[in-house]
């Protein structure tokens, strides 16, 4: 019987992902800080070198072929929605305590205005145009996928510059912030207040930050998951809101200052 090569590919997918469970959940102790790996790094490592023209060979070559690039890039935000179910689960045997510091957990939204006023400015010196309004809109995570999909299609230059941030997220986002969480609780700040922190729209951030967290507090690993797996689940609802009425216009608004061209004109 013959294979189609989208059969192909998703035998490469399961075997991919069989692989990194294999692998697991690894940690690396540098002194007083603990990087984890999650099998999601493990998983895009190992797609990612495949990737490498050297390898791209013969069935290697027929997985990465271009109809099934585009297959995956169509089909990626529906694969993301079981995250949120699970997100309530966490969430649900401590809602009563979450909901007693609500107000907290809806100011920290404002601070996903934050890749855009920083952001952006930086890309633009860099050279990026297209690029910049999909790299700088959030931190490339599910919500800014779904927007920049339907706005531009994956497929667009604003597509490559959310889908380079979302890989470049799930690479080194989640070690960034495994390193990040403990040198700020060494520093003081609140168990709690790094625990909401580490809901940023991103799962594989999201679990660097807060099992480093609970790495470092054992006792306080329960609460940790639940303020983190209710920010997350905040960022993930209202962040879309945030960036539909806020970050959007704002970002256009700024693009038209820093370059003197309209979005819709590039």
């Amino acid at each position: 019987m013959k294979v189609t090569q989208r059969g192909l590919f998703i035998g490469f997918v399961f075997g991919v992902v069989a692989a990194a469970e294999w692998i697991g959940f690894q940690s690396l102790k540098l002194g007083p800080i603990t990087l984890n790996f999650l099998p999601l790094v493990f998983a895009l490592l190992i797609t990612m070198v495949f990737g490498i023209k050297l390898f791209r060979k013969g069935i290697i070559q027929k997985i990465y072929s271009k109809e099934n690039i585009e297959f995956s890039g169509k089909y990626l935000i529906i694969i993301m929605l079981p995250l949120m179910a699970r997100y309530g689960a966490d969430v649900a045997p401590r809602i009563k305590e979450i909901l007693s510091i609500g107000w907290v957990f809806l100011l920290q939204e404002l601070g996903n205005l934050g890749t855009v006023l920083f952001g952006l400015p930086v890309a633009i010196l860099l050279g990026l145009r297209k690029e910049a309004l999909g790299s700088t809109l959030g931190l490339g995570r599910e919500g800014e996928l779904a927007y920049i999909s339907e706005t531009y299609t994956l497929d667009s230059p604003q597509g490559r510059g959310v889908l380079s941030m979302y890989i470049f997220g799930t690479l080194f986002g989640a070690l960034f912030f495994s390193i990040v969480a403990p040198i700020f609780l060494a520093l003081g700040y609140s168990p709690q207040s790094l625990a909401m922190a580490s809901g940023m729209g991103s799962a594989s951030m999201m679990a660097g930050a807060s099992s480093a967290l609970s790495a470092s507090l054992p006792a306080e690993t329960d609460m940790i998951s639940a303020y983190a797996a209710a920010s997350q689940l905040l960022t993930s609802f209202l962040g879309t809101f945030t960036m539909i009425f806020l970050a959007v216009p704002l970002q256009k608004k700024m693009y038209r200052r820093l370059t003197g061209k309209e979005v819709e004109d590039e």
